[in-house]
């Protein structure tokens, strides 16, 4: 091909020649990916042979892989002094005979965000993860990032928000990540945190509304509302209202809300079945702390099939997502039986 020939590396496998449109890259990790430009979609195997494959070995001598300004992956050959945007190790490959799994299946318990990004150029995107310093917030943004997205990590506490941000920049050091303090408790707080991100005049194509506490005591916020329903479904409702118009303008994107399948084992209604809001911030007498989490993913789930209906048609999508059965992190924290009960559990659950 042109482009492997303008790398100073023959076609190797001509009788294997892309159809029109289509375009062989590499992933970080190594493996081989195909992009249709006309259709716009990405596959790992080949469009005509159906061969899955992969680079063998580091980049040829005097080569160097780098990022331009857009976060796009670029390669420079230092002897001959040019730069390419193809990975001259593509001339070098091996053929992959991936097992085919017995069901249709494509992901499992076991699968890994970074594995489901493989392929996967987020160079230009915007993300915003609220409580991405720890847990599943903090390996979605990494994963994120490490596939070429703008990642803001919204956290409550500054000091460990910028703590994750160094543990990104440690496994890829040119990384667009930062932080900033979103405290969901506090309404005042979600106002602040959108003003500033308004005032860097970025767009916003993903956010995942993630963080979350669970089996916490009683308690009010600021706002005088209890704490549970406030920062689990509260908090991000008005994030999301704050940040519409933005969503709207960067379309296609999409809003993504953290629930779980224990939404199932609740109710917002009086025993005459109408709906009473009461019970979504109780008081001290009447609160539940698993009764309050549940009710809280509840109101997430119903939050975002409303927005999807309203937004969708404008090119923004809301979805809501279980993270998992039995997904380990550090969500049990509040209480020490909670915490025993998830450390029982912990051989049987999946690693982060």
């Amino acid at each position: 091909m042109a482009a492997l020939r303008y790398a100073g590396l023959e076609d190797t496998d001509s009788e294997e020649e892309l159809p029109p449109g289509w375009e062989e890259r590499s992933t970080r990790g190594g493996w081989i990916y195909y992009a249709n430009h006309l259709e716009e979609k990405t596959q790992w195997e080949h469009p005509k042979s159906g061969k899955r494959k992969r680079v063998a070995g580091g980049l040829p001598y005097g080569w160097e892989q780098e990022t331009d300004e857009n976060g796009q992956v670029y390669f420079v050959d230092h002897i001959n002094k040019r730069t390419t945007y193809l990975d001259p190790r593509l001339a070098f490959t091996v053929e992959e005979n991936p097992v085919k799994p017995a069901t249709r299946q494509r992901y499992d318990g076991s699968s890994t965000a970074m594995e489901i990004l493989q392929g996967r150029d987020l160079s230009g995107k915007v993300v915003i993860v609220t409580g991405a310093n720890s847990g599943i917030g903090f390996e979605t943004a990494k994963s994120l990032a490490l596939h070429g997205a703008h990642v803001i990590l919204a956290c409550r506490n500054a000091s460990r928000g910028n703590d994750a941000v160094q543990r990104i920049l440690e496994e890829w050091h040119k990384a667009k990540v930062e932080a900033m303090t979103l405290d969901l408790a506090s309404l005042q707080s979600v106002k602040h945190f959108t003003e500033a991100f308004k005032s860097k005049n970025m767009p916003l194509h993903i956010l995942i509304c993630n963080a979350a506490t669970f089996g916490a005591p009683w308690s009010l916020t600021e706002d005088n509302l209890e704490s549970t329903f406030q920062v689990n479904h509260l908090g991000h409702f008005y994030l999301v209202q704050l940040l519409e118009e933005v969503l709207l303008r960067s379309s296609p994107a999409r809003v993504v809300v953290v629930s779980s399948e224990s939404h199932r084992f609740t109710e917002i209604k009086d025993s005459s079945g109408k709906l009473n809001f009461s019970l979504l911030s109780p008081s001290k007498k009447e609160y539940w702390a698993m009764l309050a989490y549940n009710r809280s993913k509840l109101c997430n789930i119903l939050f975002s099939n409303e927005l999807n209906r309203r937004l969708s048609p404008h090119g923004v999508t809301s979805n809501s997502v279980h993270p998992g059965n039995m997904m380990y992190s550090s969500i049990h924290r509040n209480w020490w039986l909670y915490t025993l009960l998830f450390t029982l559990a912990r051989p049987f659950t999946k690693s982060m």
